[in-house]
């Protein structure tokens, strides 16, 4: 059984869901330690079973017994150490996604995890479900709220335009083509996120660059490269800025350490 694997929503449901990932150690008898995840400017849902996992994020350690939790927007890497019979799913929500909801202020919520009531879900899910019921549960929800509001609201309309333009857009610029104020769009971005639009432009050329890196050869890569295609300013600047997150150089990452997208 691999400890990690990746299952995907339908394409009405990837308008608010990035997809679902498990951390499998059900069937493990040894603990699994010191391996990191990276931020990427999503929300996740947690659904731990089993015994427990335990989470160290730049604020501060987490135990997270069996049950289910929020964990807000991280910005650097994150330590996970999995018990053994122990299983996390996770459900990655979009960073536009929690703005659907908008009875949650997130404005101060970063880089931490919170334990939830279930029940207070718009969704109903428990801590054994198995992948393909949650996965029509999540596909059944999303598609309706897709089908409900087709219209994308502020912080949805954001990030859209931060994609179009390959992460390589200014606050101001997005103000003009909504033609809405700066100081209206930070407050409604850090409100429904926990981040700045800047800090999660950031985060997003940040991942970009590592995909980049893990799905080429490394020995051949010219950092120079990947600092230019990810629009940073030069190689410098991109090590800078790499080792901010990560607390080691591009050079000495070692993509075995982390939980990393799988390429699709």
């Amino acid at each position: 059984m691999n400890l990690y694997s990746e299952h995907y929503v339908t394409q009405k449901t990837e308008r608010f869901v990035n997809k679902i990932w498990c951390l499998d150690n059900s069937i493990g008898e040894s603990l699994i330690e010191n391996k990191l995840v990276l931020p990427n400017g999503c929300f996740n849902l947690a659904i731990v079973s089993g015994n427990a996992i335990e989470v160290h994020t730049s604020k501060k350690k987490y135990e997270m017994n069996e049950g289910i939790y929020f964990c807000s927007q991280m910005t650097n890497k994150v330590l996970v150490n999995i018990q053994h019979k122990t299983k996390v799913t996770i459900i990655q929500f979009h960073g536009w996604t929690l703005s659907m909801f908008p009875k949650y202020d997130l404005g101060d919520f970063t880089d931490s995890i919170v334990h939830i009531n279930g029940e207070e879900l718009p969704f109903k899910i428990h801590t054994y479900l198995d992948i393909k019921t949650l996965l029509d549960t999540i596909n059944v929800y999303f598609e309706e709220l897709t089908f409900s509001n087709p219209d994308k609201d502020l912080v949805e309309k954001i990030c859209e335009i931060i994609k179009l333009n390959n992460e390589e857009i200014s606050v101001s610029e997005i103000s003009k083509t909504l033609n809405l104020s700066q100081r209206l769009l930070q407050i409604k971005f850090k409100t429904a996120t926990g981040l700045t639009i800047k800090k999660y432009i950031q985060i997003l050329k940040f991942r970009k660059s590592v995909d980049q890196m893990v799905n080429s050869d490394l020995e051949k890569l010219k950092l120079t490269d990947v600092a230019l295609y990810n629009k940073y300013f030069d190689q410098s600047h991109f090590i800078k800025k790499f080792k901010d997150v990560t607390k080691t150089t591009p050079k000495t990452f070692d993509p075995d350490s982390y939980f990393l997208s799988q390429k699709r």
